[in-house]
Parts: C-alpha cells; structure tokens; sequence
C-alpha cells in the first residue's frame, strides 16, 4: 500500500488502497462519520482566474476560484488582492469577487505567491 502525507501535517491524507483518508478520524472518506470532511476546502490545487457579468447589470467582476484555504486565510487573501488591485470586492462562497477587470493583475500576483494558476473564460 502506497501512502502519501502533506508536508508539515501529521497524518494520513490519502492511501492508494482506500482514497482520500478523513483528517478527522483518519478513516476512508466514504465511510467517514465525522463530517470533517464537508468542512475541508475541496478541488484539484488548481486557482482559477475568471470574469463575471452576469447577474450584475453589466457591472463585471473578476473571480478567484479553487484556493484550498479556510474561511479566515481566504478573507485574509481576498484583502491583499483588493489593495494589490485597488478596488472593492468580497468573498462568496470560498470564491474571491474583485470588482472590475483585473484578471491579468491577479494571476500574476497569484503565482508569485507559489499558487497554480490558470485564466478561465474568454
């Protein structure tokens, strides 16, 4: 059985005989019964850098999609990015919206914090 762990955390994260192990229990996800699994951020470490009109009257936003943080980190991050771009935005949903265009901007200073970026749309 081959086991891989993050590096810096303790425990189990993944097993190539079960999947993807609960850091809560340290069970196989699919019978897990803490729910610790609903609260970790989900996705493929991949952070997406799109733009967003609909719903808004026209009015465009620049989303941050796919970052692996919690709650607290995203808010923390969403506050750098909106000085780095000198505009207003929020956070909804474990998604970072920053008012305007500023896609270019943001996948640079996204991959200089070391994250894997990719622009998404048109």
């Amino acid at each position: 059985m081959k086991t891989t762990s993050k590096k810096g955390a303790t425990g189990l994260v993944y097993s190539s005989e079960h999947g993807r192990i609960c850091p809560g229990c340290n069970r196989p996800v699919a019978s897990c019964g803490c729910k610790a699994m609903a609260k970790a951020p989900q996705g493929d470490g991949i952070v997406r850098v799109g733009r967003q009109t609909k719903g808004r009257k026209g009015s465009g936003v620049t989303t941050v999609s796919g970052l692996l943080l919690g709650a607290e980190q995203l808010r923390d991050l969403a506050g750098q990015l909106k000085k780095k771009c000198g505009a207003g935005g929020a956070v909804k949903d474990g998604v970072i919206e920053i008012q305007g265009e500023h896609r270019d901007q943001l996948v640079e200073t996204l991959e200089k914090l070391g994250y894997t970026v990719k622009r998404a749309g048109g």
